[in-house]
């Protein structure tokens, strides 16, 4: 079985699982499924806000596809995210990205 089948067995038994649903995203990002991968991103954080990982990679994501400004937002919302949630190092890594992206 591979990667996304599994994840994707455990996600149908249990949807709101925040970690099968993150290891989805990054598979598909990998294989280079960027609207699959930006889909479950979506998903996730739809599910769970505060899932910090899950701005910063599909900020990542959408940054590799070209889509800067989506990037952006993405990762200010993830640093206003991980600021709440006392996470500096989430914070910190972001707004590196971030620094980066918006020149």
């Amino acid at each position: 079985m591979n990667k996304i089948s599994g994840l994707k067995e455990i996600l149908e038994l249990d949807p709101n699982n925040s970690f099968a649903r993150y290891g989805l995203a990054m598979e598909l990002s990998r294989l280079g499924d960027t609207d699959a991968s930006l889909s479950e991103f979506d998903l996730l954080l739809l599910n769970d806000p505060g899932y910090t990982a899950g701005y910063f990679m599909s900020a990542q994501t959408l940054a590799t596809a070209g889509r800067l400004p989506e990037a952006i937002k993405r990762l200010k919302d993830g640093i206003q995210c991980a600021g709440k949630c006392g996470n500096r190092h989430a914070v910190s890594e972001m707004q590196a990205l971030l620094d980066e992206l918006d020149r």
